[in-house]
């Protein structure tokens, strides 16, 4: 994996961030129909259970990614420790969405998952976590290297890519269920009116 990642816009450009943003609400008030689980952006309907794909977890824990996911509302980013462009945006942004969640008290999680489980092992995670202040609501883990490509496939809703990186945000309920995904490096505001959706 390059120390540079790149993003592959999941519209056109022309469409612009207030067109998806826009989109994004009309179907949140149900305006538009709602994403189907191959849809790049928006709810995810029927709503697509987490697999027990193993992963690694920044404390050395070796939870599955159902069972990470479930109980709690949960929002997921995908990242590598490597990354020198979009990541660290992405890390801004949860730490943004941290001191909103902590300051309102809300039971919701915030998971940043690798997608470089050769690189990025739980001290490379660890040193991720620690450079934006992460809390106890806000932890990363890397999946078995055999597992990555399933693993996308479950957040893309089976859309193969030549880029594995987005920028987008992806929401889980309390039953480790897909129920919604951002448009690329969303606002916090938009990722907290679709956690405090599934909550």
């Amino acid at each position: 994996m390059s120390a540079h990642c790149s993003l592959v816009p999941s519209r056109p450009a022309s469409h612009g961030r207030r067109h998806l943003l826009a989109a994004g609400a009309l179907a949140w008030l149900g305006v538009l129909p709602a994403a189907r689980a191959d849809a790049a952006v928006g709810p995810v309907m029927p709503a697509v259970t987490a697999p027990a794909l193993p992963l690694r977890r920044h404390d050395g824990a070796a939870p599955t990614l159902a069972a990470q996911l479930r109980g709690t509302p949960t929002a997921v980013q995908l990242m590598f420790t490597g990354c020198s462009t979009v990541c660290p945006i992405q890390g801004a942004l949860f730490a943004a969405l941290q001191a909103a969640l902590t300051a309102e008290r809300d039971a919701t999680r915030l998971l940043s998952l690798s997608i470089d489980p050769l690189a990025d092992d739980p001290a490379a995670l660890s040193a991720w976590l620690r450079r934006f202040g992460a809390g106890r609501v806000w932890s990363a883990a890397a999946p078995a290297p055999a597992a990555l490509d399933l693993m996308l496939s479950h957040f893309r809703g089976g859309v193969a890519a030549g880029d594995r990186h987005t920028g987008q945000v992806y929401v889980f309920d309390r039953q480790a269920r897909l129920v919604w995904r951002t448009s690329e490096l969303p606002p916090a505001a938009e990722v907290l009116a679709a956690l405090r959706r599934v909550a």
